[in-house]
């Protein structure tokens, strides 16, 4: 073979790695008319061993590139471990959200709570379902719906009073500007005509010193009922609510604790208690949260509607017995300034 190939025994050196030598490797050929190819069989390399390699090798710059971009192609998975990519950068896999999915869930639950906070409503309404009543709460909120009722309509009959008061000032005031002028131009009947403009114009003076107390009143009124009771009854709804979502889980957990305990109804019944546990938490914060507003309410209401009354009270009874030292002492007790007609409020830079 050697003899009629000569090249061949010079590739095979060329090709062989360095330290295997031709004598410990055993080349079987054949003929290029055979269908199998030529096997190499390399033994044990017995030559003198390679020498040992340096502690510390110092790569080259090329190498040390490729070692850093190896290091980041790398994936760190839920578990751990790392492994070996072809390129992109580190990913966590326990950050991978998908929004959708969470959107879809919140959705799951919120028509999970309407439904069973409707089926309490009907079943309610039908008298098959129980409800929890806290007598003392509910007929304390019951006072106060009444109340503000009663309220509104002195508001209303409040409001109308200063509209009709408004008007007949207005009279007056062209009422005495008529008298004065007839005074100057009836010389006969200049004394009647100046004294009836007199009173004129000292009743519309008086009357818009008793308007302004009207609507001062108002105000304080207006303040009170569609302010301070409004969110009073706005906690009241949302203690309302979640009374109906505390009794539908309730009502839920009851259901299920009824019915047979299995490796199936074992987490469902777990997971209810724990949904029931946080409605409850709930429907005790928002019955304190009303409990304190309602207090806190009284003690302010007492205090408005006191000053207020005694204000409208002394106001109408002096008007009407014409004591116009003892109204406007009136509106000096209550800090009320008038608007003097026709001239207009002083900017915020004059009332500085």
């Amino acid at each position: 073979m050697n003899s009629a190939f000569p090249w061949c025994k010079l590739d095979l050196k060329r090709s062989l790695p360095a330290g295997l030598g031709l004598s410990e490797t055993q080349i079987t050929s054949h003929g290029f008319d055979s269908t199998k190819e030529g096997v190499i069989e390399a033994g044990a390399f017995q030559g003198s061993p390679a020498p040992p390699l340096p502690s510390v090798m110092s790569p080259s710059r090329v190498a040390a590139s490729r070692l850093a971009q190896q290091g980041s192609d790398l994936i760190v998975p839920a578990g751990g471990q790392r492994t070996q990519t072809k390129g992109g950068p580190v990913i966590l896999a326990d950050e991978i959200k998908n929004p959708a999915m969470e959107k879809l869930e919140l959705v799951r639950k919120w028509s999970l709570n309407t439904y069973k906070c409707t089926r309490q409503i009907i079943s309610e309404k039908l008298g098959r379902g129980s409800r929890t009543v806290d007598l003392e709460l509910e007929a304390q909120i019951d006072i106060l719906r009444d109340n503000k009722k009663k309220y509104e309509n002195i508001l209303r009959l409040a409001q109308t009073l200063s509209t009709q008061l408004f008007q007949m000032v207005h009279t007056q005031r062209q009422l005495g500007d008529a008298f004065a002028d007839l005074s100057l131009k009836s010389l006969e009947l200049h004394e009647e005509f100046g004294y009836n403009a007199d009173t004129q114009k000292l009743l519309a003076k008086n009357g818009e010193t008793l308007l302004g107390a009207i609507n001062f009143f108002i105000a304080s009124v207006n303040t009170l009922v569609n302010k301070t009771i409004e969110d009073t009854l706005m906690t009241v709804k949302q203690y309302e609510s979640a009374r109906i979502e505390y009794d539908a889980y309730r009502t839920d957990l009851e259901e299920l604790n009824l019915g047979p305990r299995d490796a199936n109804t074992l987490p469902k019944i777990e997971q209810s208690q724990h949904l029931f546990q946080a409605h409850k938490e709930k429907y005790d914060k928002m019955r304190n949260d009303v409990s304190i507003k309602l207090k806190f309410l009284e003690e302010n209401k007492v205090k408005v509607l006191h000053n207020q009354l005694v204000l409208f009270h002394n106001a109408i009874a002096a008007y009407f017995a014409g004591n116009q030292k003892q109204l406007e002492q009136t509106l000096k007790q209550f800090h009320i300034k008038l608007k003097t007609p026709g001239v207009d409020a002083p900017s915020w830079l004059e009332e500085q």
